[in-house]
């Protein structure tokens, strides 16, 4: 099934149609984009744009993209650069989370509660970027050209949560192991549920809470099933952006060139828009208006001191020693060098 899936995807993208053979020939390319969710905010004015009008114009029509969303394409998180790497895309949108089975030292980028501000998380991005490229090209033949967050990551609950001792026993919807170490350190019980099937899921009791970003609960509607918005940042929802390395390999040298300065100044158009959004997101969730469209509606919970006191244990004692667990020693000792410092966190096998 899988076979036939991939044969397809191949078909509805047109892979072979391709153009650039050869950097010599610095003939025009198409480059076929997956992107995140459709309905999100980083695919509808960032993904979506760049490959199917920015690109074109700032190469003179050298590059061209096309770019369908993961939604569309009925795929799971997990997929996405299996798929690259077998050559149904060219390039790959998708959440770090996701890919950190493969291996656990993708985790170490947003292991969850340790950035608070998003600052200190552009900074941990920042050094941890050339390890990520090199296990990116090791596993998957692609180049890693840019990560980016989704908003901060929250809690999102058809329950009564006043407190981060309210979600002892609570069933939580998370999607990363860090996030499911986070929950196990609060004493609740981590649930994967996909991103669509989280409404219902609060609806039915399957799950108390969910986690996701500030406005991608907003888009999706989450304030449908959900009563209360426990804003303790969890997490940043680190996302990527990957190119195969046949397809780079391919591009001319200009086009290379293009390419990477055009993809930097996307990058850090999405940094700048997620900065702006959790406040927003927020308003709008649980505010008494929203420029976005209708309220939601739902209780705010801010975290207390002493909240963030207990959080920071958890992160400390669970989440980054489960990490550790999972990490092999030479991953441990390079995320010690260069992301320790910045959190001032040193990991323990």
């Amino acid at each position: 099934m899988r076979r036939l899936n991939t044969i397809g995807l191949a078909c509805a993208f047109g892979i072979a149609a391709m153009t650039a053979t050869s950097p010599a020939s610095a003939a025009d390319v198409t480059i076929k984009a997956v992107g995140t969710w459709g309905n999100l905010t980083n695919y509808q004015k960032h993904e979506g744009p760049f490959w199917n009008d920015e690109i074109g114009k700032a190469s003179g029509g050298s590059i061209k993209g096309e770019i369908k969303p993961q939604t569309d394409l009925g795929l799971k998180g997990f997929e996405i650069m299996r798929l690259l790497k077998q050559g149904v895309f060219n390039y790959a949108h998708g959440v770090m989370g996701y890919v950190s089975a493969e291996n656990a030292m993708f985790d170490g980028v947003d292991l969850s509660s340790l950035a608070q501000d998003i600052g200190t998380a552009r900074k941990v991005v920042d050094a941890y970027m050339p390890v990520m490229q090199k296990k990116f090209e090791e596993i998957y033949d692609s180049k890693l050209m840019q990560l980016y967050p989704f908003p901060s990551q929250n809690l999102w609950c058809n329950a009564e949560i006043n407190s981060i001792d309210d979600l002892q026993g609570k069933k939580i919807r998370t999607y990363t192991a860090s996030l499911a170490d986070f929950v196990e350190g609060v004493g609740g019980t981590s649930v994967t549920v996909a991103f669509a099937e989280v409404i219902p899921a609060l609806q039915k009791g399957v799950v108390d809470c969910g986690i996701t970003g500030t406005m991608p609960a907003y888009n999706a509607k989450w304030y449908q099933a959900a009563t209360h918005a426990y804003t303790m940042r969890v997490g940043w929802g680190m996302a990527f952006g990957a190119i195969s390395l046949k397809t780079w390999n391919s591009l001319s040298a200009d086009q290379q060139k293009t390419l990477q300065a055009e993809i930097d100044k996307l990058t850090e158009r999405m940094w700048e828009e997620t900065a702006k959004e959790d406040a927003l997101a927020i308003q709008c969730l649980t505010g008494k208006e929203c420029s976005l469209g209708p309220v939601g509606g739902m209780k705010l919970v801010e975290p207390s001191a002493a909240d963030i006191v207990k959080q920071k244990k958890i992160a400390q004692d669970v989440v980054v020693a489960n990490w550790a667990k999972r990490c092999s020693d030479e991953c441990v000792a390079t995320w010690n060098e260069v992301v320790g410092p910045i959190l001032g966190i040193t990991a323990k096998k």
